[in-house]
């Protein structure tokens, strides 16, 4: 069961970790495809470990120190955030030799998010941490080479929720009708940050890569389709604390970020033009950085008008209520924030959305 450790051990473990290197982002200065661009000559090049190196990588980027709190393996389809998981492995025991995996909490390996026979398991991608993670066995199997989008009919649901099954084609899923795979709503912007990470890490030969989730070019590189789920996501569920440890630590190993987790507001900058309005509210659209802040403000990007920002505390207090605020730039400053959890419900004619962020 999800450990409820206090407020105190998360700012702890907050300014526990490293801070992006200093001037590490000093030549991503533009915006749309060429930010997309100046992204990926800052974080290419990056140290390749190999295959086998994953591993080695996983032991500092992907033990669970963040639900159970307990360094054993944070799996993705199996970990449920706020019960029981199924099951735990341990890194070195069960881990994939060939055999097993016929249903879950047999084995674990390595799942790449792009699948590999996307690029025909290639170095560096084949190896690259940023997008291939641990997974259990059972499941890396049963989501195969299938994109990422939102299930109408599940013919599979793991044990923490994840799902396979027919795509929703509707709302901001809209445009796909087949296969997809599901995260849960805790993990779905993590996924999207990696893939967006994928995109720009290899945007030199992404173009040439066939994938249901890819439209053949090397500046959009995603459908329609993908790129509405992908930045739904994104904006849906903000970068977490676990991200940001794994980030840092897989920079320890290869020598490369994801840009997408130390600066969120960069996957609208290039993107966010392509966000799907017809059935898809721009308020869902809003990006929040930092966040985690690290100071005590935060900024609010969104094209829509707000009528209405409340500050509200995780025991559901309203702290500030910001009439008709003012922005600048489509942009809105929330300042003098004191460490802690909290929510964030914007309002606007097109309705309200609520953001959780956290201050250090």
């Amino acid at each position: 069961m999800k450990k409820l450790y206090s407020l105190l051990l998360t700012i702890i473990a907050f300014t526990g970790f490293a801070q992006i290197p200093a001037g590490y982002y000093n030549t991503a200065t533009g915006t749309g495809y060429t930010l997309k661009t100046q992204l990926y000559n800052i974080i290419n090049g990056h140290d390749d470990k190999g295959y086998a190196g994953l591993y080695t990588t996983y032991l500092t980027s992907d033990k669970d120190f963040f639900y159970e709190n307990n360094g054993t393996m944070l799996d993705m389809y199996i970990e449920n955030p706020t019960g029981t998981d199924l099951c735990e492995y341990t890194y070195g025991i069960n881990q994939d030799d060939g055999s097993g995996g016929t249903e879950e909490c047999q084995k674990y390996n390595r799942e790449h998010l792009i699948p590999q026979a996307v690029f025909g398991s290639a170095p560096p991608m084949y190896s690259d941490a940023h997008f291939v993670v641990p997974a259990d066995k059972y499941l890396n199997g049963a989501r195969g080479n299938l994109p990422f989008g939102r299930i109408d009919v599940a013919n599979l649901v793991s044990s923490n929720g994840t799902k396979r099954g027919s795509n929703l084609n509707s709302g901001y899923s809209a445009g796909y009708s087949g296969t997809v795979f599901e995260p849960i709503d805790e993990f779905k912007g993590d996924i999207a940050r990696m893939i967006l990470y994928f995109a720009t890490r290899y945007q030199n030969v992404v173009g040439g890569y066939s994938y249901d989730m890819f439209n053949g070019t090397s500046n959009q590189v995603f459908t329609s389709n993908a790129i509405n789920v992908l930045l739904t996501w994104h904006n849906q569920d903000p970068v977490s604390n676990r991200e940001i440890s794994r980030n840092n630590a897989i920079y320890n190993r290869q020598d490369n970020r994801n840009p997408y987790i130390d600066h969120p507001e960069y996957a609208m900058s290039i993107w966010g033009s392509l966000l799907s309005t017809t059935s898809f509210s721009m308020l869902e659209a809003v990006t929040i950085y930092p966040n985690p802040a690290t100071g005590n403000n935060i900024n609010i990007a969104t094209e829509t008008v707000l009528d209405e920002i409340e500050l509200i505390s995780i025991n559901g207090q309203i702290i500030q209520k910001m009439k008709n605020p003012l922005s600048s730039n489509n942009t809105y400053l929330i300042e003098n924030l004191s460490p802690g959890f909290y929510f964030i419900k914007l309002s606007s004619n097109e309705g309200s959305v609520t953001k959780k962020i956290v201050v250090n």
